[in-house]
């Protein structure tokens, strides 16, 4: 067997003299200088060709999958812009569907020619007929509390308080009915108020 013989070098830490003892010659060896920028390239120089290009494809992948989730993401955010625009445009048409019949109603009472009262109020109790039917349809309910129900000021407007032989701040009249849309209300029922004894 050989016999090395290894010293550092005095000027040069990363030179290492090998001398040779039964054969050959001494020989001098220099090992690169390892420096914190040198470190990552020389990583990526010793990684092998078919990695680099693994991981190219898998970037190009990536990149392409990226893309389409970005383009779909588009679509989806443009279809739904275009469905709320549609919503708000077309929000009235089955109620505008439930009226016409009741507008063709009103029409066909004003051509007749010479209307009877009897026949005027017929005609006027079918076409409310037709509005509260339109009403249904649509969820429009009317809210036309009792004489002596409790005062509700979330459906209820008072107008007045008036002296009345029933509990206070309970409701004496209505004067006009209220609605709601779907449990929202659209108009509050005005009303009286039995005021305080």
């Amino acid at each position: 067997m050989q016999e090395q013989e290894k010293t550092m070098g005095e000027n040069n830490p990363n030179e290492i003299k090998v001398e040779a003892t039964e054969s050959g010659a001494a020989q001098d060896f220099t090992a690169p200088e390892v420096t914190a920028e040198s470190q990552p390239n020389e990583a990526v120089t010793s990684i092998a060709p078919e990695v680099v290009a693994q991981l190219e494809a898998k970037v190009s992948e990536l990149q392409d999958a990226f893309m389409r989730a970005k383009a779909e993401g588009e679509n989806i955010r443009r279809r739904a812009q275009e469905d709320i625009s549609k919503a708000h445009k077309f929000a009235i048409e089955s109620f505008a569907e439930a009226m016409v019949p009741v507008k063709d109603s009103l029409e066909m009472a004003l051509k007749v020619e010479t209307p009877s009262l009897e026949s005027i109020k017929e005609g006027v109790e079918v076409t409310l007929r037709q509005l509260s039917s339109a009403f249904e349809k649509n969820r429009l309910v009317e809210i036309n509390p009792n004489q002596g129900d409790k005062l509700d000021p979330s459906k209820h407007q008072a107008i007045s308080m008036v002296p009345a032989d029933q509990e206070a701040n309970t409701i004496v009249t209505v004067l006009q009915k209220g609605y709601l849309i779907a449990d929202r209300l659209l108009r509050p029922a005005l009303v009286t108020v039995a005021q305080s004894k």
